[in-house]
């Protein structure tokens, strides 16, 4: 019995000393490893691999990302044109309906990014015109307009997206989804959700 015990005591010792030397950090005969292992490129390094031996690679033309929105697919208009914005009142908001938290945060970017000239009312009385009292020359856009009012979701995500008249481009500020919650916001403020005719007539035939 007295032998048995030493034994024992002899083989937990050993297995203690075994596991305690052991780099976990190493693992043992991994199976495949070109499998488990992705080969790393260097970045900006020559590859021949591909034609143009270049490492870094653009995603696929029309890829978009799981959580991104179909890309607008109207391009911006030549300075003095028109006609794509026009067209852009034929594109519907691709958002659903917003719940009540999603509406508040169109509102925080609403004012965050347009209340500042357009004014937290829509009416274009921010504080950058201020009843005239403002830094600003001219009044901005009063969005509760029948001008604006009329105009297609498309529309607003287009000004939002390339700018118009003295409205910069908000594209680098608001991501595509928050500039259409923006839209979204605006419509539920002015009271005509926007519906996009079935048809464009600028289309050719």
């Amino acid at each position: 019995m007295k032998k048995i015990s030493v034994i024992s005591s002899v083989v937990l010792v050993i297995t203690i000393a075994v596991a305690s030397c052991s780099d976990s950090s190493k693992p043992g005969r991994v199976y495949m490893p070109d499998m488990a292992y992705s080969r790393a490129y260097e970045t900006y390094s020559e590859n021949d691999i591909f034609p143009d031996k270049q490492t870094n690679r653009t995603p696929v033309a029309g890829t978009i990302s799981r959580d991104q929105l179909p890309p607008f697919p109207i391009a911006e208009d030549a300075p003095g044109d028109t006609t794509n914005h026009g067209k852009a009142r034929f594109i519907s908001n691709p958002l659903p309906a917003l719940d009540s938290a999603q509406m508040k945060e169109a509102e925080r970017l609403y004012l965050v990014y347009c209340g500042i000239c357009h004014g937290s009312k829509l009416d274009g009385n921010g504080p950058l015109w201020k009843g005239g009292d403002g830094p600003f020359p001219a009044a901005p856009k009063n969005l509760t307009e029948p001008e604006i009012v009329s105009q297609g979701d498309g529309q607003l995500y287009y000004t939002m997206t390339y700018g118009k008249n003295k409205m910069g481009s908000y594209a680098s500020q608001l991501s595509d989804k928050q500039r259409w919650m923006v839209v979204h916001y605006i419509k539920s403020k002015t009271g005509k959700p926007a519906a996009a005719p079935a048809t464009d007539s600028t289309a050719k035939k």
